[in-house]
């Protein structure tokens, strides 16, 4: 058996304000391209289909697009469960026929325990759930954790594990050891983020997502395949792909995605990013989160900044604006203009521009008309 495991794909999702459609579906195109390219016998996506619990018709169609392109056309198998970004009940909607295309979608832990059978190898699709849905489950008031419950789930699992057949559990929760970003939900709540490793060790392979570094855990035979798409900052430096994990010959291979627009940091002073010969190394389609050495003050900054990066999607200051400075006797008797003059000279050690005083001689103008 050889598949693609991938997760995550937030269908949706936005980063600070950017809409991120045209990314999403170039790195859907590389995931199908590597599926055909590697000869893949089935495709897993182990949660997080949607970015929301009720995406936009606009993303809907995005994502049924996708499966039905990958499923119907292509006839790739796929895998998938919902994620805690899903809604469950309207991601179900329709799955008690897409079993007829090789379309297996598990949104409820009661149907995790009855494994999809293909080419030898058995796949335990287990949603997202929390601690009262498995009380509900196994009649059992006592669980209060997400590790109390895998307890009950692994066990109840593998009495349907088959010697011959290699097993496979597709998940999506927080496994102990991993690391999170800042495009992850940090859901603690019921003990999600302590699922010990050693529960999952019954299976060939975990197939997890949740968490978007392929990197959050090392672990040979239990992987996050990371998301397809950055959707943060701290991802910046990350690179996405996808795992085709062949559990005949026990190999696992991270196959990479380039991204349409990367995602980027900049630590600078204001000069510098606006000279060209600096910026005209760069991609100046990518997003950028900056970071100003300046101390001075920079009227419009952000303006100026994206008439060369449209895509600024933070602005920050390494070492903080200068203090305003302390305040100073002045004659109470002068004209408001020249208060004015002076207060501004004081804060910002330049005099108002030629401009800047129009400005100010028109706002006063106005002023009085009003009294």
């Amino acid at each position: 058996m050889k598949f693609l495991h991938t997760a995550d794909w937030h269908i949706g999702k936005k980063l600070h304000g950017f809409e991120l459609t045209e990314e999403q579906d170039d790195a859907y195109q590389q995931i199908v391209q590597i599926a055909t390219d590697e000869k893949v016998d089935a495709v897993v996506i182990a949660g997080d289909l949607y970015d929301r619990a009720m995406p936009s018709e606009d993303s809907v169609h995005q994502l049924n697009h996708m499966l039905v392109d990958l499923n119907l056309d292509r006839k790739f198998p796929v895998l998938a469960i919902s994620g805690n970004h899903d809604s469950a009940t309207r991601l179900h909607t329709g799955s008690e026929w897409y079993s007829a295309t090789n379309y297996f979608l598990n949104t409820e832990l009661a149907n995790a325990f009855e494994p999809v059978e293909m080419n030898g190898t058995q796949f335990f699709l287990l949603p997202y759930f929390e601690p009262w849905q498995a009380r509900n489950v196994f009649e059992d008031t006592e669980i209060r954790t997400v590790e109390q419950a895998m307890k009950r789930v692994v066990a109840k699992m593998q009495t349907a594990f088959k010697p011959d057949f290699q097993h496979v559990l597709v998940a999506h929760f927080f496994a102990a050891g991993s690391s999170q970003t800042e495009s992850e939900t940090k859901v603690v709540v019921g003990g999600l983020n302590a699922v010990p490793l050693d529960l999952l060790a019954l299976f060939d392979y975990v197939a997890l997502g949740h968490l978007h570094n392929h990197h959050a855990l090392n672990d040979e035979k239990i992987r996050y395949s990371g998301s397809p798409v950055k959707f943060s900052l701290s991802e910046a430096a990350e690179q996405k792909g996808v795992w085709i994990v062949d559990t005949d010959a026990h190999t696992v291979t991270y196959k990479e995605i380039t991204p349409l627009r990367d995602v980027e940091t900049r630590t600078e002073a204001f000069a510098t990013l606006m000279d060209s010969t600096y910026y005209d190394q760069l991609d100046r389609d990518n997003y950028y989160g900056v970071t100003l050495t300046d101390r001075a003050i920079i009227p419009d900054v952000m303006n100026q900044l994206r008439t060369v990066y449209p895509r600024i999607v933070s602005l920050d200051r390494k070492y903080g604006r200068e203090d305003i400075p302390t305040a100073v006797q002045v004659n109470p008797n002068l004209d408001p203009l020249t208060l004015l003059e002076k207060f501004f000279e004081h804060v910002n050690d330049e005099p108002l521009s030629k401009q800047q005083t129009n400005w100010a001689k028109t706002g006063l103008n106005d002023a009085r008309k009003e009294d």
